[in-house]
């Protein structure tokens, strides 16, 4: 049998009390903690939930309250469910491989990976980065970048950039001049891509790195 909402606040504050002090709380501060009108009002919440499963009474002791096992595994299962929903919000779609090297194909996939400690941006994706042109960004091959969508960026920021229609690359943006774009690697062996703006689609910048060891 389910919980009306005043019975589940009845419990939980039952619950909450002894494992505060260790002893269950009376009828009395049951009234004036849960703001009841009189203590008869108490023992048609006590019998209610001792009907359902949820509380044990002792009728010849004081303070004689307990909650049940039913009550205890009801609550980890909802904590647990909480817990993964939150966790859910944030599984960004994995939606492929970014070069951080020369451009490769533009990305396809349908995984997901988690950046919950990071995410923030509404529109978010993720990718797994190849090759090395980023390293001295901290970036390296096998990393994940949580990129945000976006087709703006400004100079000096980490982007996923289109390059002629069909190929991706991981580089910071610059602007040169008016009608030409820097796409600079963070390797100082590896030489800058200048090319026409035009031919340069922002996707997403980066937001974060998540490596695994």
């Amino acid at each position: 049998m389910a919980l009306t909402p005043r019975q589940k606040q009845v419990l939980d504050f039952i619950a909450e009390f002894i494992a505060e002090n260790e002893y269950a709380p009376s009828f009395e501060e049951l009234a004036e903690g849960l703001g009841l009108a009189s203590i008869a009002t108490v023992h048609k919440h006590l019998t209610a939930l001792e009907s359902k499963g949820y509380l044990k009474r002792s009728f010849n002791q004081s303070r004689a309250l307990e909650v049940t096992p039913k009550y205890r595994r009801e609550q980890r299962i909802h904590r647990s469910d909480v817990e993964s929903r939150q966790v859910g919000l944030w599984e960004m779609p994995l939606l492929g491989v970014i070069a951080a090297g020369m451009p490769i194909e533009s990305f396809s996939n349908q995984e997901t990976l988690s950046f919950s400690q990071f995410a923030g941006a509404k529109e978010t994706f993720a990718l797994e980065v190849r090759g090395e042109s980023m390293i001295e960004d901290h970036i390296m091959d096998g990393d994940y970048v949580l990129v945000e969508k976006t087709d703006r960026a400004r100079n000096g920021e980490i982007v996923v950039a289109l390059v002629e229609g069909s190929e991706t690359t991981l580089k910071r943006f610059y602007r040169e001049g008016e009608d030409r774009v820097r796409l600079q690697p963070a390797n100082s062996a590896m030489n800058q891509i200048i090319v026409p703006a035009a031919s340069v689609e922002i996707q997403g910048r980066v937001l974060a790195v998540h490596r695994k060891y």
